[in-house]
């Protein structure tokens, strides 16, 4: 072969090499970002299962299937055109989707399904109605599937209806001002809820929150003709606080007895509880300092405190985020968790309060309790054992602790586990599994796959996704960062990067799921010719008492020499151009995104904030003193971290953004730095969405993205 012929078939190789590359699609944010008409598309193929006791179903838009646990082979169970004949309900009331249907029943052919006029209960072998309500809709709806009570909210007032459709009206002075069945301490320590039924569905107990006395705050409402003042209930750090009162509704005697647990200023009750028996209430109770918590009982009857069972304090803080849970086959025994050793960990409590024994122990984190298999005499657990960033499932034997692997994959697993515990669902990725669906049986591990997604990126150019360690600012304790660099990286160039940040507690930005968890604006970035860089410093989650609470009374210091080890490590990459360096967060990671843009005004180009703290006195009650006291007893803390001082620092091209209505970072913040940026003559840009509260929903996260995306565009690149 001559050496013409072989330059021609190495350029038409070339030619078709590009060609091929070219035929990849590029991402639009319709596509990345939730709020976009084509998110959809490119989100990994999905299932939803829901138990039946042990056997698995699985429910979709028009369909649910009874899936074989030995194959994964589906029969189908009926339709959705079957459900609404059955129902004979004309098209108002049609039930839309099988989705949300779940099966209460283990002995029974009935599945639960709701409509606009009703939830009801559906034998799907004679195609009757079992049961019903008239109440679908309603706020807060908790129903309890033993006695088919449900507790909701109607016009402020709290209600139950019985199994038999009587309502009861439990509560008349219910307001704004006093908030009954909601939940309370702004969603801290672990609320999400406010009625918790007993496990015989016959007494409620249900939280009363008054706020009459908390300070309102003047959020407005623009889409009248003339705006009107719609103000919030926002209790500031070391502000009054409101308080809160636990009632207890029986069904039989249809009275109301509150908990006699004291003068509830400036306490916190949390993670109720019920003895398998119906008869105890448990709680924990903190005081305002946080620094003090118990586990205390009492009398569901009578509201008599029975005993304190536990008592955990510290010099920093103690924050109760789950409730206890008795063991299904001894009354006597639960299980309560901790992080007293340093990580959350199990410990098993007899009812007297005496500790039996501390199931799990070791330098990780248990992230989650699934349930508990009876016949095995075990709880199965989420925890992160194997890596820091890698989430696996356990059986853990109650007797002796020992912890078995019920995962066959590296990556992140979450379970759902059948009523007996007997078989459960882990759904999981890793960095290049997109997502994967098995069905694993306990007792021997063996799994059987549901589901296989295939990457639905694969038509399109994909960004590099990395992840690495470095060293944090001790010089001691490693931190995981993630890299993300654009498809066609060359490490001869230079590029502008951008640091996304959080760096707050409860949240973390790296771990070993699909692309290393990354964001998909980053991918949109990346497209665009930049490399992101997201480091979880210390402050941040799953890394055990010691790496969260290492920021306690300083928010934001810690935090920034963590991101500035960071800085050092993207100085020392040859394609990293340090002249056009950004940084970009929202929330506490604004906060973050400021605190670096005005202390270290030399090193960051272009800033981006989105929801920014700007002054922590501003901020809620619960969560800003857990972690920096009050502005009374930790002055200089407040005044070290307020970033009013720092605004006559700022050099670089700083875009600030918020919700106009923001009700958890309210407006006071952004307005406040505005107003210290005139008075010391520094320039930053400002850009608010009217209507919208602490994160943009819908598309209007579109126009966010490409806005952030835009103010890089324009100063950085």
């Amino acid at each position: 072969m001559t050496m013409m012929k072989i330059k021609t078939i190495l350029l038409l190789l070339i030619l078709s090499l590009n060609m091929s590359a070219q035929e990849k699609q590029l991402f639009t944010l319709e596509e990345l970002n939730y709020g976009g008409n084509r998110y959809h598309t490119i989100q990994p193929q999905n299932k939803w299962y829901a138990w039946w006791g042990d056997e698995l179903i699985r429910t979709d838009v028009e369909e649910c299937w009874l899936v074989d646990k030995r194959t994964g082979k589906e029969t189908r169970l009926f339709t959705l055109d079957e459900v609404n004949k059955w129902l004979k309900s004309d098209d108002m009331y049609h039930v839309r989707a099988l989705y949300y249907a779940t099966f209460p029943y283990p002995d029974q052919p009935w599945v639960a399904l709701g409509n606009k006029k009703s939830f009801l209960l559906l034998n799907f072998k004679t195609h009757e109605i079992v049961w019903q309500d008239s109440i679908s809709g309603q706020k807060a709806n908790d129903w309890n599937p033993v006695s088919k009570a449900t507790a909701y909210i109607e016009d402020d007032q709290l209600f139950v209806v019985d199994g038999k459709g009587g309502k009861h009206q439990l509560t008349t002075d219910g307001s704004r001002e006093i908030v009954y069945g909601q939940s309370v301490h702004r969603n801290e320590f672990g609320i999400d809820k406010g009625t918790f039924w007993s496990p015989d569905g016959m007494r409620l107990a249900f939280y009363r929150m008054d706020q009459s006395m908390v300070t309102d705050y003047p959020q407005v409402d623009i889409d009248p003709r003339s705006a009107t003042h719609e103000p919030d209930k926002y209790p500031m750090a070391g502000m009054t606080s409101h308080q809160v009162t636990v009632g207890v509704y029986d069904l039989d005697t249809q009275k109301t007895t509150y908990l006699k647990a004291g003068d509830p200023t400036d306490r916190y009750f949390t993670n109720i509880a019920w003895s398998p028996d119906a008869k105890t209430i448990y709680m924990f109770e903190l005081n305002r300092d946080q620094n003090d918590c118990r586990l205390v009982s009492y009398d569901a009857m009578t509201g008599e405190k029975k005993a304190e069972l536990y008592r955990e304090t510290s010099d920093k803080y103690v924050e109760p985020l789950h409730p206890i849970q008795f063991l299904p086959w001894d009354d006597d025994l639960f299980i309560l968790q901790s992080q007293k050793d340093g990580y959350n960990h199990l410990y098993l409590y007899n009812k007297e309060g005496k500790l039996q024994r501390q199931l799990t122990k070791g330098n990780f984190v248990i992230q989650e309790v699934l349930g508990f298999n009876e016949k095995q005499k075990s709880v199965l657990v989420a925890a992160n054992k194997y890596h820091p960033l890698h989430r696996w499932l356990y059986n853990v034997n109650i007797k002796d602790g020992k912890m078995t692997e019920l995962v066959s994959a590296d990556g992140v697993h979450h379970g759902k586990l059948s009523s007996s515990g007997t078989y459960l669902v882990d759904r999981w990725s890793n960095p290049t599994t997109p997502r994967n669906i098995d069905l694993v049986e306990v007792k021997t591990a063996k799994a059987t796959r549901l589901m296989t997604a295939e990457d639905p990126w694969k038509d399109y150019e994909q960004p590099i996704f990395e992840c690495g360690t470095i060293k944090a600012a001790d010089g001691i304790t490693d931190l995981y960062y993630r890299m993300v660099k654009p498809y066609n990286f060359d490490a001869t160039k230079k590029y502008p990067t951008v640091v996304y940040v959080y760096g707050g507690p409860h949240a973390h930005n790296v771990e070993a799921a699909w692309h290393w968890y990354s964001r998909s604006w980053e991918t949109y970035m990346a497209q665009k010719g930049y490399i992101l860089f997201i480091l979880d410093n210390r402050g941040s989650e799953y890394r055990g008492r010691d790496f969260e609470q290492a920021t306690f009374r300083q928010l934001g210091q810690i935090e920034m020499q963590d991101q500035m080890k960071g800085v050092e490590y993207l100085r020392s990459l040859p394609y990293v151009d340090m002249d056009r360096l950004g940084v970009h967060g929202w929330s506490f990671g604004g906060f973050m995104t400021i605190s670096l843009m005005t202390n270290y005004p030399d090193v960051f180009k272009v800033g981006v904030a989105g929801g920014p703290v700007i002054d922590w006195k501003w901020y809620e009650v619960m969560y800003g003193e857990r972690y920096m006291d009050t502005p009374e007893t930790n002055p200089e803390g407040y005044e070290k971290i307020s970033l009013l001082s720092k605004a006559k620092n700022l050099k670089g091209k700083l875009q600030i953004i918020t919700g106009y209505n923001d009700n958890t970072v309210v407006p006071q913040h952004c307005l406040s730095f505005l107003k210290a940026c005139i008075e010391a003559g520094t320039q930053p840009d400002f850009f608010v969405y009217p209507g919208e509260a602490h994160n943009m929903r819908g598309h209007a996260s579109v126009h966010l993205h490409e806005r952030i995306t835009q103010y890089f565009e324009d100063y950085l690149k």
